[in-house]
């Protein structure tokens, strides 16, 4: 997961929770939840910023439906990414894989496990209820 992005707004320290995009073509700005990546042409905005928003003089403001709550990662995302590291750890070296290179590096080994440790694996820890 990605760092917390702030406020684009100078001098503001809060945490974004909106995200601001001109549609110059139709004199619009558009305000929604936070953009799950950030845009160049797209403005990050806090609580505050996002509602205090005012616009030029002819122009128009297309408020989308903000969720109550900012969406984390859930139990469907953590298992995809428990999922993809098991592939990929799972899958056999290539030996073609280095031709047409300069030079062959021998494959990295992992270290030796240390006493009471397991590697190669994820495991979920359930939050205690």
């Amino acid at each position: 997961m990605g760092a917390i992005r702030l406020c684009s707004r100078s001098a503001c320290r809060n945490s974004a929770v909106a995200t601001l995009t001109y549609v110059y073509a139709d004199s619009t700005a558009v305000l929604g939840p936070l953009a799950t990546y950030a845009e160049p042409h797209c403005y990050d905005l806090c609580e505050q910023h996002a509602g205090s928003l005012t616009v030029p003089r002819g122009w128009e403001v297309l408020r989308l439906a903000m969720p109550a709550t900012p969406a984390g990662p859930g139990p469907d995302d953590l298992l995809a990414l428990a999922t993809a590291v098991r592939e990929a750890a799972s899958r056999p070296a290539d030996p073609e894989a280095g031709q047409g290179q300069r030079s062959v590096h021998a494959a990295l080994e992992a270290p030796a496990p240390a006493e009471g440790t397991r590697r190669g694996h994820l495991r979920v820890l359930r939050e205690p209820s």
